[in-house]
């Protein structure tokens, strides 16, 4: 089949939309959802000036999804003076697997002339991956540390590199299984900090002083899209599954979306306009709620409902192996 747009040859046919679209079309197609989803989620205030710019920094791992966003607010916003970006890269100690994604991470910084900084468990944790489930000490799968470590120092870095922003890289199959997730267990509570936390435009959630507000402007763009722009853009991303990835209940939840998709093409993008709304009336209903107040862990400063924040938590029960 040949291109819509410019009669060329197609590289991909977009069930959801009927879309036959060549290389170059495809490229901008991406570049137009990202920036839309930029624009209409508000990620840019009226008042950034260079002389008040906003600080956006964008958490790197070096795979087809942060590489492609990356590469998209680079080309977007690498000379608005509006705009200062920032990489951040989080090695987790994972042997051979993190240093390839890494490789490529400093290669599309450095390309592009980009800040990056790259901070690890070993350093600020004094933990690795790879140690953490040879000893398992809670008798979980490894994404369960992994995701608890991960957000607590991208979260902490953002802060102290004074992000007013942390973007990450979450594609529309990522939203779409998280959304499914959150249907199947009804936790609408999850469902309102979900959108609070990254799901809607920044002038409809709940204002937050506790942590430095997230957006995901690739949550319009599926998977398979991200990883062919990739390719075309010659990007250097790692496109390798992590060894010690053990989501089962997300890797259920990925073959019936898939399933539904071929199936029902458009399935994706109908739950998450759904869910978006769902979530809003969920935040919108459970905000006032006395929740648990916050303060800071007596061992990291962090802010959490407890004494200790979960990832100290999981550090000292590591630790005590």
């Amino acid at each position: 089949m040949d291109c819509d747009r410019c009669g060329r040859e197609a590289v991909m046919h977009a069930a959801y939309s009927g879309a036959h679209l060549c290389g170059k079309h495809l490229r901008a197609s991406v570049d137009k959802r990202v920036r839309r989803r930029i624009r209409e989620d508000g990620l840019l205030p009226a008042t950034a000036s260079p002389e008040n710019p906003q600080t956006w920094v964008i958490g790197l791992s070096g795979g087809k999804d942060s590489v492609v966003l990356t590469h998209v607010l680079a080309e977007t916003f690498g000379k608005d003076p509006r705009v200062e970006l920032v990489a951040l890269s989080i090695h987790e100690g994972i042997e051979g697997y993190r240093d390839e994604s890494l490789d490529a991470s400093k290669r599309l910084t450095a390309d592009r002339d980009l800040r990056h900084e790259v901070v690890s468990y070993a350093d600020e944790l004094g933990v690795r991956m790879d140690d953490v489930v040879e000893t398992d000490p809670e008798d979980m799968a490894a994404c369960a540390y992994c995701g608890v470590f991960r957000r607590d120092l991208l979260e902490s870095y953002a802060d102290e590199l004074g992000a007013d922003k942390l973007l990450t890289g979450h594609n529309l199959d990522d939203e779409a299984q998280t959304a499914l997730m959150n249907f199947f267990e009804g936790d609408l509570k999850q469902m309102a900090k979900h959108f609070d936390a990254s799901l809607g435009p920044f002038d409809r959630r709940a204002e937050t002083t506790h942590f430095v507000p997230r957006a995901k402007p690739l949550r319009d763009v599926p998977e398979k899209e991200v990883a062919l722009y990739a390719h075309l853009a010659d990007l250097p991303a790692h496109i390798t599954e992590c060894p010690h990835a053990s989501e089962a209940y997300r890797g259920e939840i990925q073959e019936l979306l898939l399933g539904m998709e071929e199936s029902h093409p458009g399935t994706r993008h109908s739950i998450m306009a759904g869910y978006e709304e769902l979530a809003e009336l969920a935040a919108e209903r459970y905000r006032d709620d006395d929740g648990p107040n916050l303060g800071e862990c007596d061992r990291c400063g962090s802010s959490t409902s407890g004494r200790i924040c979960r990832k100290c938590r999981l550090v000292e029960s590591i630790e005590a192996v």
